[in-house]
């Protein structure tokens, strides 16, 4: 546990130190309306293992059959924001939360890129590591599942489009496989189902179940051995 400590106090300082430097240079783009969310089981099971959802709106709407699918299996908890890759806000709500939520995770299944339209691709790309540093130091002992952006169903002007998503899964792609953490292609899977729709961004609740059913297997994957 102290290895682990010292590794995780090691990465958020090399994190801090990568935001002073680029200070002077860093935008701030923000949203008219933001927001975090979050929920837990209300009566967690101490013998099962803790599996935690990191993403937006998205993710809020695919946690409850994500939750029904790991019944008996996983205690699901969920942490959404409308704060993107870029925002240097971003870091600091994920050390708030699991300061907060005091709990020990065993798997993080995480997404972060339907938000911060206002930030180029090549933001994206230098402030990710931020991301993943972040989970990791709130997470240090937890297998790790990147989820990759759904596609719209109408690309608009001044926000998601589906060729930036592309290109923002394929930066977030190659930055995780780095790292060997593993992907739940989640676009490819709603590629197929872009019928249900329920606006151009969010799906129906049967896609939902769809999303929260693949969610679930990629993290049953990696949940630890029954003792």
């Amino acid at each position: 546990m102290k290895r682990i400590a010292q590794i995780a106090c090691i990465g958020w300082m090399v994190l801090a130190a990568s935001l002073g430097a680029s200070a002077a240079e860093r935008r701030m783009v923000t949203e008219k309306i933001e927001w975090t969310y979050t929920d837990r089981p209300e009566v967690p099971n101490a013998a099962l293992p803790n599996v935690l959802l990191i993403g937006d709106s998205i993710t809020r709407a695919y946690y409850k059959a994500t939750a029904e699918e790991l019944a008996g299996k996983a205690n699901c908890y969920f942490f959404a924001t409308s704060v993107s890759v870029g925002d240097e806000r971003l870091a600091g709500q994920l050390a708030e939360y699991f300061k907060m939520i005091g709990v020990r995770f065993d798997v993080v299944h995480f997404n972060n890129g339907m938000h911060g339209w206002g930030y180029t691709e090549e933001e994206y790309r230098r402030y990710f590591p931020e991301l993943v540093t972040a989970v990791r130091h709130g997470a240090p002992e937890a297998q790790l599942v990147w989820a990759t952006t759904t596609p719209v169903r109408k690309d608009k002007v001044d926000g998601a489009t589906n060729a930036r998503i592309d290109t923002r899964n394929t930066i977030a792609g190659e930055q995780v496989a780095k790292q060997r953490i593993a992907i739940d292609d989640q676009h490819q899977l709603m590629l197929a189902h872009q019928d249900l729709h329920s606006d151009d961004v969010h799906f129906t609740a049967e896609g939902n179940a769809i999303q929260g059913k693949q969610v679930a297997a990629s993290v049953i994957k990696l949940l630890p051995a029954k003792k």
